[in-house]
């Protein structure tokens, strides 16, 4: 069971001017809600897409209750208006100023994902971030960094690693088709610079621009560099350098992550990265051990006894890494360890990893050549052009 220190110290002393009648719910309900002090109390920042759609997963577990939503788009926080229990907000730091909220669901556009996630584990709260991890490798650095030093329960949205390819990464994790010896995935590609000029009014598109911009560079308002649309279409932000990774990132958490644990090197990260051409078909990772991560030729795994193939029923073995006491999902998952204070599957250091690789793929297709990373030191080896990129600098006043 959870204790909230922090609502006990505020509310302890008042327990003589406790009112007569207090509702079921307060108490807790016979449906399997936990009392209002047990409750995990969520707020939301980044209230579109994914973000909504993730709070729906969150809502359906009693034992969390939702009180706030955070969009820059104001259209975005229409939906909350006439709930009387969800107050919203434009500004993040708001959310992190309340001591009543313990966790923080992160659905931003990927350049707001470090400042808001690490700004929410300094004011006491655990995270739930969508994939991918990060903008840049220094940030995901930080981010496991400041949950480690914080104690904070971080968890990184990446439902298809086990979802989509759970049983046949767990199957070659555990030894079932003997050594692994290389994984198959096709994330899709990176993004590209915008040019877009100034378009339309923020007002009359009820945004607040320089605040969705952030640590991003300043440009006129164009609602395609904002836009939802998913892909590299030119409509959405997933398209544009300055804010995403492309799909090298976004379908990478997903199958960089699941092709990874497969391989068990979700823990380290590549020591060559290889440019595709003549010597190699693919872009190709190559880990210490051997292994090797080909982006290209569907989602599979090769092993000394053959390919890999997806099995149903599978048992995952005792000692392999999953989700925490018997959840069946990620967000099952992660409120179980805000809970029980454990690591989450998918914690920060795992999707920080994960992450990496797709920047280290986006970074060779972009130098056009191949690289050496070194996995402990998190840079590259010789090669100071290659260096400047594992960050970027970041808009004022948003610094991590």
């Amino acid at each position: 069971m959870k204790l909230n220190r922090r609502k006990f110290l505020k509310y302890g002393g008042a327990a003589l001017a406790l009112p007569n009648i207090i509702t079921s719910k307060a108490l807790g309900a016979a449906d399997g809600t936990p009392p209002a002090s047990e409750r995990t109390v969520l707020a939301l920042v980044g209230a579109g897409g994914q973000g909504s759609g993730d709070l729906g997963q969150f809502r359906r577990d009693k034992r969390v209750q939702f009180v706030a939503a955070c969009d820059v788009k104001f259209k975005e926080l229409d939906r909350y208006k006439n709930d009387k229990n969800v107050k919203t907000y434009t500004d993040y730091r708001e959310i992190c100023a309340r001591d009543d909220i313990d966790f923080v669901l992160c659905g931003t556009p990927d350049h707001w994902h470090a400042q808001v996630t690490i700004d929410a584990m300094k004011s006491g709260k655990d995270v739930f971030c969508e994939k991918p991890l990060s903008l840049t490798i220094k940030e995901g650095r930080k981010m496991s960094d400041t949950a480690r030093k914080y104690g904070r329960v971080f968890s990184c949205g990446s439902q298809r690693v086990i979802g989509d390819y759970g049983s046949i990464a767990a199957a070659a994790n555990s030894g079932r088709y003997g050594e692994v010896l290389a994984a198959h995935a096709n994330p899709g590609g990176p993004p590209r610079h915008c040019y877009l000029g100034a378009q339309s009014d923020p007002e009359t598109d009820r945004i607040d621009w320089d605040l969705w911009l952030g640590p991003a560079p300043w440009v006129p308002y164009n609602p395609f560099r904002c836009g939802r649309a998913y892909g590299l279409g030119g409509r959405g932000f997933r398209t544009w350098y300055d804010y995403s990774g492309g799909m090298m990132t976004d379908w990478g958490g997903h199958k960089f992550g699941g092709a990874m644990h497969g391989l068990k090197v979700d823990h380290t990260g590549p020591q060559n990265i290889y440019h595709p051409g003549k010597d190699h078909q693919y872009l190709t990772y190559e880990f210490a051990n051997g292994k090797k991560l080909y982006v290209g030729g569907g989602q599979k795994y090769i092993c000394e006894k053959g390919e890999a193939k997806p099995l149903r029923n599978f048992k995952v073995p005792a000692g392999l890494r999953w989700y925490e006491e018997g959840a069946r999902s990620p967000y099952q998952d992660v409120i179980n360890c805000v809970y029980s204070r454990k690591r989450p599957f998918r914690h920060v250091e795992y999707a920080h990893r994960v992450a990496t690789v797709c920047h280290l793929g986006n970074i060779c297709l972009m130098l056009k050549r191949d690289l050496k990373w070194d996995p402990v030191k998190e840079d590259f080896i010789g090669d100071a052009e290659a260096s400047r990129l594992v960050d970027r600098p970041r808009r004022g006043p948003w610094q991590i």
